[in-house]
């Protein structure tokens, strides 16, 4: 779906000045120097590779694969040098990420997609981001508000959802967050809208009757749009780290999660946790938050991630 060109997704990481060392954690730069002072690619090189990318939330088994596949490309290569393997490895990280559908989906009349998450993962924010790019392509969203344990949700998503003279479905307070989910695809069929945004009550993975809940609002969109949602998203907050894993498998196993938007990704987020989530969940990331305004929301591209991540502008001029 998505129109984005190259050029324009390789400047998104350049909207976060003087934070890369924070969601890096210094990465590129410890990882050069590890580098530089190595002798060769020996086993205390990459014991200390392996240390970094763990520090940088990585997570052990990816950590271990990412630090096993540089090592065979190096004596495969014959590397030795710092920039030679710093470069080896961001291929490892590339091969990684590389091959993901990381497109958004707008099949179905309209198409519907599902946001969920954890109580301050931004989700309802991602919600009207997802609601204002939308709009810049052309396209008429409606959004849903089956937050209904919240007032402030409900308030939250009009003050923004007007912004951008998106129309919301509400019920009051409390009432079944299905029967607003109902509503809502009733009226955008009847009014010619293009996608449904279905904000969900952000809720705890080990709240049985919440996450049933939720199981019950996508049968309903399945139930009134054959092959919905569209796109089912998992929001999540990149600061929280391999911590959120536990809630997060547990919210894909309901939800059959197709995307994760990673939130607060300009803030102290360690970089490497892009590369666990997918790992441990094997769903990709599509969506990053990179500020809080309302057009801050965009596509994940692995090449300019990892540019960012690794201070890539600093080797590639370097000899393979």
């Amino acid at each position: 779906m998505s129109d984005v060109t190259a050029p324009r997704r390789r400047r998104w990481w350049k909207r976060i000045p003087g934070r890369l060392d924070k969601v890096g954690s210094g990465l590129g730069q410890q990882l050069r120097t590890k580098l530089s002072l190595g002798r060769g690619a020996g086993d205390e090189l990459y014991e200390a590779i392996f240390e970094l990318l763990l520090a940088s939330d990585c997570g052990v088994r990816i950590a271990e694969e990412l630090v096993e596949g540089l090592r065979e490309r190096a004596a495969r290569q014959g590397l030795r040098d710092a920039a030679p393997l710093l470069a080896a490895l961001r291929e490892e990280m590339v091969a990684r990420l590389g091959g993901a559908d990381r497109e958004l989906s707008l099949v179905g009349e309209p198409a519907v997609w599902l946001v969920a998450g954890v109580n301050g993962s931004g989700k309802t924010t991602t919600v009207a981001k997802l609601a204002a790019r939308l709009m810049s392509q052309g396209l008429t969203p409606l959004i849903a508000a089956a937050d209904t344990f919240r007032a402030a949700a409900i308030d939250q998503l009009r003050t923004m959802a007007a912004r951008t003279g998106t129309e919301v479905v509400a019920h009051q307070l409390g009432s079944d967050p299905a029967a607003v989910v109902f509503d809502a695809l009733a009226a955008a069929r009847a009014r010619g809208r293009d996608v449904v945004l279905v904000d969900t009550a952000g809720r705890l993975h080990t709240k049985h009757n919440l996450m049933q809940e939720l199981a019950k609002i996508r049968r309903v969109i399945n139930s009134q749009q054959a092959g919905q949602p569209a796109e089912a998203l998992l929001v999540l907050d990149a600061y929280v780290g391999a911590n959120a894993l536990t809630q997060a498998r547990a919210f894909v196993e309901v939800v059959g999660a197709t995307g994760l938007v990673l939130t607060k990704l300009d803030g102290s987020a360690r970089g490497g946790y892009v590369f666990q989530v997918e790992g441990e969940l094997g769903v990709p990331v599509k969506l990053v938050g990179v500020g809080e305004g309302v057009d801050d929301l965009a596509d994940f591209d692995p090449e300019s991630y990892l540019d960012a991540l690794l201070q890539q502008g600093e080797i590639e001029s370097s000899p393979a």
